[in-house]
């Protein structure tokens, strides 16, 4: 069961999304154009694993210091290989991070509701599907684009060679496999980001007007996006 519901006037869009779809253009105009708050899954498992952190502790335990910097803080690169080469070892790491990542997105929630009184708030979780969190929201929104702009931005962005690229890629569930496992009866829209930013800045608009039974969120024009 979903933490957001009709009878609190909560709404939780769960944005998700493979990874270089675009989740990040989607989230920053929310955040600049909307004025929505923001909870970046992303963020909170970077701070799980903190120099001095039971989670990082652990991690060492299994995969000794060599997965860390100099000054003690984790080698992100070097757990990387692990977790994108062994299949096991990425689901060891996600067991770690995922529940505390859970744990603090939905104090996260619970504390904007009842503290700035937020009606509309949107968590981005890239495994949103894949971790099992889909009760965090009481919609979602996957964005999407053809694999093969996927591919060649995840390349440009994170300066991987093909191969690489493609293991991430195949590392997620594919956008038919998480439309699948999605419950039935959380709504999914669907973000188009195969063509122009202004395109893709339409859809989200259509997607915040399109909940009946509450009032419409109207955006700030001071911002202009390209």
């Amino acid at each position: 069961m979903s933490i957001a519901s009709h009878e609190n006037h909560l709404r939780v869009i769960g944005l998700t999304g493979g990874i270089a779809m675009g989740k990040s253009q989607v989230s920053h105009y929310l955040s600049h154009v909307y004025q929505l708050p923001i909870l970046d899954a992303d963020l909170y498992a970077r701070q799980a694993v903190l120099s001095g952190s039971s989670i990082l502790e652990a991690m060492v335990n299994r995969y000794g210091t060599e997965i860390l910097q100099s000054d003690g803080t984790l080698n992100r690169n070097r757990l990387s290989h692990i977790i994108f080469t062994h299949a096991t070892e990425r689901t060891w790491v996600e067991s770690q991070i995922h529940p505390w990542v859970r744990d603090r997105l939905t104090q996260d929630i619970c504390l904007l509701q009842t503290n700035q009184g937020a009606s509309t708030i949107v968590v981005v979780i890239p495994l949103l599907v894949e971790a099992k969190m889909t009760n965090l929201a009481s919609e979602i929104w996957l964005v999407n684009c053809p694999v093969e702009h996927q591919l060649n931005r995840l390349m440009q962005r994170d300066s991987l060679t093909i191969e690489l690229a493609t293991n991430r890629i195949r590392s997620q569930l594919s956008f038919e496999e998480k439309c699948q496992r999605i419950p039935q009866d959380i709504p999914i829209f669907v973000l188009n980001n195969s063509s122009t930013l202004s395109f893709l800045y339409q859809q989200v608009d259509s997607c915040l007007r399109n909940v009946p039974h509450q009032d419409p969120i109207n955006p700030d024009l001071s911002h202009t996006f390209p």
